[in-house]
């Protein structure tokens, strides 16, 4: 029951966070200069703002076994290059938050139930 409780929980977090980047497609003035500030050209803001929420959903549909793994591993590259942009712009401690949410996303994975691996994964 506490693996179920763990997977729910963080996955429910992590998508929740990756819902959120369809404020990228806003174009609002905050969003913008976020991107500018990290150096990211726009139109990664749009790509982003299609993705990140496409994964959050994959992430909490049942069967999508294959693109579970694909959204599992693209988002981990996202926030881990999130951090590191975020590092490099000397955002200080709020570079961390990135891997906060990596973390809650790695926890997901590993409490995933069967019925959400791919045959003969037994992480």
């Amino acid at each position: 029951m506490a693996r179920k409780i763990a997977y729910w929980t963080s996955t429910i977090i992590a998508a929740a966070m990756l819902l959120f980047a369809l404020s990228y497609l806003t174009g609002a003035p905050q969003v913008v200069e976020g991107f500018n500030h990290l150096g990211y050209p726009q139109h990664l803001r749009v790509v982003l703002g299609i993705a990140k929420p496409a994964a959050g959903v994959v992430l909490l549909v049942p069967g999508l076994r294959v693109l579970k793994e694909w959204a599992y591993a693209g988002v981990s590259f996202a926030w881990s290059m999130a951090f590191l942009a975020h590092w490099l712009a000397g955002d200080g401690a709020m570079a961390f938050f990135p891997l906060v949410l990596l973390a809650l996303l790695i926890v997901s994975y590993l409490t995933r139930p069967a019925s959400r691996r791919l045959a003969g994964n037994t992480i």
